[in-house]
C-alpha cells in the first residue's frame, strides 16, 4: 500500500508567493492546501488536519498569531513555521512564545524554508510515540489504528476523538471539551454529534458495543477511554 503524502497548509495572502510555495512543496511530493485569508486559513487548519502549516502573520481577517493561538489553545500540536516580514527580535519571541515551531523572515531563501519544513516534520515523527490501550494501538503520526493485529478504518473525526481520549486514559472529557478540541473553530452542530461519533467508534473497536470495554460513558459528564 502506498503511504499517503503529508499535507502542508500554506496561509499567505501574497498570491505569487503562495503559488510559488505550493508548486515547490508539490514538487517535493507533498499534498498542498492554500488559504489567502485568516478565516479561510483557520477553517482549513482545523478541518483538514494538515501535517505542517506555513503561516504569514499579517492576513485579511484573523491574523496569523490569532490562528496560532487558537490552534494551541485546543491542543492542536501541528508544526507551524511562521513566515513574516516582521524581523525584530520582539516579533520573533512573540510568535515562538505562542507556540510556533520556527520563524523565518521575508525575504528568504527557498532551499532554507524547505529544509526547515522537512526538519520540523522529521521531529514530529520522532516526538509522537505510538499509544497502546489494551488491544487498541494508535499511531498519531501515521494516523492508523489496529485492534489486535487487524487494522481499523476510521474517519478523520473518529481518529481525532479516539486520539484525544487515548492521550489521557481514564480522564473524563465533557462533550463541550470534546467539541472544542476535536471539531474546533467554526463548529455548528450539537452535543449529539459527539454521541454519534462515540457510537461509531464503539462499533469499530468494541467486541460488544452495547457493553463497551474501552470507551465508557461517564454519567452527567461525557466519555473516557478505560486503560
Amino acid at each position: 500500500m502506498t503511504e499517503s503524502p503529508q499535507t502542508v497548509l500554506i496561509i499567505e495572502d501574497d498570491r505569487s508567493l503562495r503559488r510559488g510555495l505550493a508548486m515547490n512543496f508539490e514538487y517535493k511530493g507533498f499534498r498542498v492546501l492554500t488559504a489567502a485569508t485568516g478565516d479561510e486559513g483557520m477553517k482549513k487548519a482545523f478541518d483538514a488536519r494538515p501535517d505542517l502549516i506555513i503561516l504569514d502573520i499579517i492576513l485579511p481577517g484573523p491574523s496569523g498569531l490569532e490562528i496560532l493561538s487558537a490552534l494551541r489553545s485546543r491542543d492542536r500540536m501541528v508544526p507551524v513555521l511562521i513566515l513574516s516580514a516582521r524581523d525584530t527580535t520582539d516579533h520573533k519571541i512573540e510568535g515562538l512564545n505562542l507556540g510556533a515551531d520556527d520563524y523565518l523572515t521575508k525575504p528568504f531563501e527557498l532551499p532554507e524554508l524547505l529544509a526547515r519544513a522537512e526538519a520540523m516534520l522529521r521531529r514530529r515523527t520522532y516526538d509522537e510515540p505510538v499509544l497502546t490501550v489494551g488491544d487498541v494501538t494508535i499511531d498519531p503520526v501515521k494516523r492508523t489504528v489496529t485492534l489486535g493485529s487487524e487494522p481499523v478504518e476510521l474517519t478523520a473525526r473518529e481518529f481525532d476523538l479516539l486520539l484525544l481520549l487515548a492521550r489521557a486514559p481514564g480522564r473524563p472529557f465533557s462533550r463541550d471539551a470534546i467539541i472544542d478540541r476535536v471539531w474546533g473553530w467554526g463548529f455548528s452542530g450539537t452535543n449529539r454529534t459527539v454521541d454519534n461519533c462515540i457510537l461509531a467508534l464503539r462499533q469499530k473497536i468494541e467486541a460488544d458495543p452495547v457493553r463497551p470495554r474501552y470507551i465508557l460513558t461517564v454519567r452527567q459528564v461525557g466519555y473516557k477511554l478505560e486503560p
